[in-house]
């Protein structure tokens, strides 16, 4: 008797499907210069606290999160107190004297216009960011804020960074903890050695070239 089990036809399996694109940028000295609001918000807590602050030194080490810098001025009981109220006085003195980077705008309507999603993950605290890309006419399609290094590629991760673009060796670990592209700029602290040698793929002198950049990545991906 002829056997009546039925074999599927054998069939190779479907491609699995190309992630959208996502990248991630970081907001200090990456897309924004926020060094002329940063210096005000730290003349003003100077002034008000009665602790004198470098703030050309300041300026000069930009990234990690207002806790690493008050550090060095503060007592450890006085430190996160103090951070807070830096936070507090941000909005008042950062945000009017920061200025936007070049190609930051051209840029992350680049992944835009490629029918990708830019995301901003960033160690500023995340309102104080908001303000800065509205003042600025800068449209990504989600913040997150208040995450420094290998914390930011928790949320790299969480929304499928393929890239992360950063101007800092932080930025760097933040992309390699994520498994993701580490494009870095030199507009930041960190030189292109620094940034090389830190791990990063890429090194853009600033973003006026990844729009160019980022399609061929793209172009690279469709095939």
């Amino acid at each position: 008797m002829a056997s009546t089990d039925q074999h599927p036809a054998q069939y190779p399996a479907p491609p699995s499907p190309r992630r959208p694109l996502t990248v991630g940028f970081d907001l200090d000295l990456t897309l924004i210069d926020s060094r002329p609001g940063i210096a005000a918000a730290y003349r003003a807590l100077s002034a008000e606290t009665g602790v004198e602050i470098d703030v050309d030194l300041v300026v000069s080490r930009i990234g990690p999160p207002p806790e690493t810098e008050l550090a060095h001025w503060f007592p450890a009981d006085r430190v996160a107190a103090t951070a807070d109220r830096y936070r507090a006085i941000y909005p008042d003195h950062g945000i009017v004297p920061s200025t936007t980077l070049a190609g930051a705008r051209e840029s992350v309507a680049a992944v835009q216009a490629l029918g990708g999603r830019a995301i901003v993950v960033t160690a500023k605290y995340e309102p104080n960011a908001k303000l800065h890309l509205a003042h600025l006419g800068i449209e990504p399609d989600t913040v997150v804020g208040s995450l420094w290094a290998e914390a930011k590629g928790v949320a790299l991760r969480e929304h499928g960074a393929q890239v992360y673009v950063g101007d800092h060796t932080g930025d760097v670990r933040g992309a390699r903890a994520a498994g993701a592209l580490s494009v870095a700029v030199t507009t930041g602290p960190c030189d292109a050695a620094e940034l090389r040698a830190a791990g990063a793929d890429v090194v853009l002198e600033d973003l006026t070239g990844f729009p160019a950049w980022l399609a061929a990545f793209e172009a690279d991906r469709a095939a």
